[in-house]
């Protein structure tokens, strides 16, 4: 390539990568320069390790005259054998910042099974590269991106053009992994505030005290027992058994539009917003039924394998709240504040003395419009912390609804 052209390939990568062009999209721009320079490039492969609940790692591979084709590999899938015959575990693992295979020459066939299968179709030459962040705060799982670039023209790459493919290299790390750690945040803040708190916190509501008054349904729900279960399961156990539970409720309430908001102890926190509240009451009872079978499903399974069951209390309610940032000058909480939330979670505390899986408040009964036929009275209660006692309701479970 012409330096004119590689000098170019670097402005459009830094510029490309504030205009919040993606990792696939600075990978395809990149590789179509060096082909249009002169450059024969087959296959270009680039990736990272994320910081993520699911998936370990993200890699992007451009091959000539194909889309770029996004690669995710995740925690409980990764393959430790596909990684032991990877190159980049070579440079991941080691002290080098490249690593050169000369495939149409002295390269040694057996030693990367991907190499050989790239010798086999024709290709030339190997380069890979390794750029490390040397800022502590975010080496070690993200703070390194690998690429690979190999080409098949007879005779491989020249030394100027190895010089020319780590000078853009260093643009394009840079790129990608500004892109990559914008969604590394993204990631984050949804994972631990959930997607609407972490939407607002991104647009920058990020001051103490700064909220919005919101109406909407309330989902206050625990599990049965557990403090008792606690006790009794062994401790390397009681986390999974824990987390199988939540998943089953979290996987409900997201399925019909809920964002949880808090976990507190085996305790959920979460609201389904519309701005029809019918359709919100609507969402947070159809997310009760799927969260019933859910849980019903996994106990099954659970007790076939001689394993600790449980089930689930759950209140829903509805009432106007603040929504926003509480807490401290360097300490805050994204969350939900109001009357409405401690009712609910004294409706929640009914379930036990009134033996019902699930109660609604009559403020919820009220609004539910349709849905109304789906619950039925169980009298008026004098709630704790509470002025005025209520009608409570519960899911109608008799006969002729089933029918």
């Amino acid at each position: 390539m012409q330096e004119e052209a590689v000098t170019a390939t670097v402005d459009w990568l830094i510029q490309a990568a504030f205009a919040g062009r993606s990792e696939s999209e600075l990978l395809q721009g990149v590789c179509d320069r060096f082909v249009a320079g002169g450059l024969p490039l087959k296959r270009v492969a680039a990736g990272s390790g994320l910081l993520h609940p699911t998936i370990d790692s993200r890699g992007f591979r451009w091959v000539r005259g194909e889309p770029v084709q996004r690669e995710e590999y995740f925690h409980d899938r990764v393959s430790l054998d596909d990684w032991e015959k990877s190159p980049f575990r070579t440079l991941v693992e080691g002290n080098e910042s490249s690593m050169r295979r000369r495939l149409d020459g002295d390269y040694r066939s057996g030693e990367y099974e991907l190499l050989d299968t790239l010798k086999a179709e024709g290709c030339t030459d190997y380069y890979a590269l390794i750029h490390r962040n040397g800022d502590p705060e975010v080496s070690g799982k993200v703070g390194s991106m690998v690429s690979s670039w190999t080409i098949d023209r007879p005779g491989g790459y020249s030394d100027l053009e190895i010089a020319q493919l780590e000078r853009v290299g260093w643009a394009f790390a840079l790129g990608y992994q500004s892109r990559s750690l914008h969604s590394t945040i993204r990631t984050l803040l949804e994972t631990y505030l959930g997607a609407g708190a972490a939407q607002r916190v991104l647009g920058g509501n990020i001051n103490r005290g700064q909220a919005d008054a919101i109406q909407t349904i309330i989902w206050y729900s625990d599990l049965q027992h557990f403090t008792r279960i606690a006790d009794e399961v062994e401790r390397e156990h009681l986390l999974s058994f824990l987390n199988e539970y939540a998943a089953c409720l979290v996987e409900s309430i997201e399925a019909h539009g809920g964002e949880v908001l808090k976990f507190i102890g085996d305790g959920i926190l979460a609201i389904f917003a519309d701005d029809d509240m019918g359709i919100a009451r609507s969402n947070a009872l159809d997310a009760a039924f799927r969260a019933e079978a859910k849980i019903a499903a996994l106990s099954e399974t659970r007790l076939a394998q001689g394993q600790r069951t449980t089930d689930f209390y759950l209140a829903l309610h509805c009432g106007d709240l603040l929504f926003g940032n509480f807490g401290s000058a360097n300490r805050l909480d994204f969350t939900v504040l109001g009357p409405a939330v401690n009712e609910a979670s004294r409706i929640g505390g009914m379930c036990r003395s009134l033996d019902q899986r699930v109660i609604v408040s009559s403020a919820f009964a009220e609004g539910a419009g349709p849905r109304r036929r789906d619950l039925v009275s169980l009298g008026r209660y004098a709630l704790r912390g509470v002025g005025q006692p209520q009608e409570l309701f519960t899911i109608d479970r008799s006969a002729s609804r089933a029918s």
